[in-house]
């Protein structure tokens, strides 16, 4: 038969046998492989934004050429998005529509304003003219 030991915790104080080593306080995640730190998060989300083969292909067949400002651009209109909760958004800039995942920071698709007309954006919760 195995001996009872009672729970120090449901013990009244003062008996014996009833103080017990205080518990250890555990470290904060340092960034490390317990979490991301802030430093992290903070330049990932105001990082440019990537984008994906199908967005680099409808680029090159559309003809639309990204400068160092429309880049800046849609990543305002992502984190802009983002910080109105948003997960999948269109951003217009000047006569382009990005269509972004939010949450991953990357473009999907673009489509220029003579593609525009023939074009239905599905699965978007937001649209965004930055």
């Amino acid at each position: 038969m195995t001996a009872v030991v009672p729970n120090p915790a449901l013990l009244p104080p003062g008996i014996a046998g009833a103080t017990a080593p205080p518990p250890q306080a555990k470290p904060a995640p340092s960034g490390g492989a317990g979490g991301a730190s802030f430093a992290d998060l903070l330049s990932k989300s105001t990082a440019a934004p990537q984008f994906s083969r199908h967005a680099l292909a409808r680029l090159a067949q559309r003809g639309i050429n990204l400068d160092q400002a429309t880049v800046s651009r849609v990543a305002s209109g992502i984190t802009r998005a983002a910080n109105k909760g948003s997960r999948d958004s269109v951003v217009f800039v000047d006569n382009t529509a990005f269509v972004v995942s939010v949450r991953n920071n990357t473009v999907i698709t673009a489509v220029d304003s003579e593609h525009m007309r023939e074009h239905v954006f599905t699965n978007i919760d937001s649209a965004v003219i930055a």
